[in-house]
């Protein structure tokens, strides 16, 4: 692996990208452990995510994850899979880049479509206009996964080992 600061990894990039299912598999390969930013929100609260933002808002909640996020970048030896909206405050970007290597899991609109259409757990999504929000999303935030990483991968079509077994070959370069 590169440099000290790498005993960490840390996933970015917009939902539906496959940060919690990549997390999981590269974890298990790297030997390291595993923590997605959302599972451990709801853990804390012993509520989902969609009931957090409906009492607290979208501010409510990214004030929860900025502290999971810090929390477990003090740690060592994780893979953790952020929220896609967790790179917006300029605190957890420097969280993120102080204390692992960052690896932006890009996915194309066309496919982040597909992969949330069917899903209820994602509070953003909960509208009648969900693509118009993917694209709004995805002009607020590429430039940020971009600006932040140390890596980039892209999902499309691609399985969770196959993008993994690409993530493991850079971070043997």
């Amino acid at each position: 692996m590169k440099k000290e600061k790498q005993r960490n990894i840390f996933l970015i990039g917009p939902m539906g990208a496959g940060k919690s299912s990549v997390g999981k598999y590269l974890a298990s390969r790297l030997g390291m452990d595993f923590y997605d930013s959302d599972e451990e929100i709801e853990k804390r609260t012993g509520v989902d995510i969609g009931w957090v933002f409906d009492v607290e808002g979208e501010e409510g909640f990214r004030k929860r994850e900025s502290a999971v996020i810090a929390e477990i970048a003090q740690l060592s030896n994780v893979v953790l899979a952020t929220g896609g909206g967790s790179v917006i405050t300029p605190d957890t970007q420097q969280i993120l880049r102080n204390n692992g290597i960052i690896v932006y899991l890009n996915v194309s609109l066309e496919f982040q479509h597909d992969r949330t259409i069917n899903e209820s757990r994602r509070p953003l999504l909960q509208v009648d206009n969900r693509q118009e929000v993917l694209e709004k999303l995805y002009e607020e935030r590429s430039s940020v996964y971009e600006g932040l990483a140390d890596y980039r991968v892209l999902t499309d079509n691609r399985n969770v080992r196959v993008v993994v077994e690409d993530i493991v070959q850079w971070l043997k370069k």
